[in-house]
């Protein structure tokens, strides 16, 4: 059951903690204001704000790249199999944006956490 639901629900839980970036970033913005005094060091909240959007991308470029190639490499197998190839449908596409997001929805959900306990 939950790996159906998983599959149902798909295209909705990955952007899903997307929804949380406004919010973050609210929650975030005193605290980058109060660093502003620190110019001679990159302060913490400062620092680990750049990095995690920075490893945040990279590991979506990475998982998406890597999606649409398990597509590619599945093309012919689902063609002589009868099933109408994922790079055709468009839910290549659909997994690869799904894939590209849940790094930086993983992110934001974490900060949400992470800020909210202040």
């Amino acid at each position: 059951m939950k790996n159906r639901r998983s599959r149902r629900y798909g295209a909705i839980a990955a952007p899903g903690g997307l929804a949380l970036a406004p919010m973050v970033a609210a929650m975030r913005l005193p605290l980058l204001a109060a660093e502003a005094g620190n110019v001679g060091k990159l302060a913490s909240e400062t620092g680990l704000a750049v990095t995690e959007k920075i490893e945040a991308a990279a590991e979506g470029i990475v998982a998406a790249q890597w999606s649409l190639f398990s597509s590619a490499l599945s093309f012919w197998p689902d063609v002589f199999s009868g099933k109408t190839p994922a790079m055709l449908s468009g839910a290549a596409v659909e997994r690869s944006m799904q894939a590209a997001l849940a790094p930086a929805s993983r992110r934001v959900s974490a900060n949400y956490r992470r800020l909210s306990k202040r």
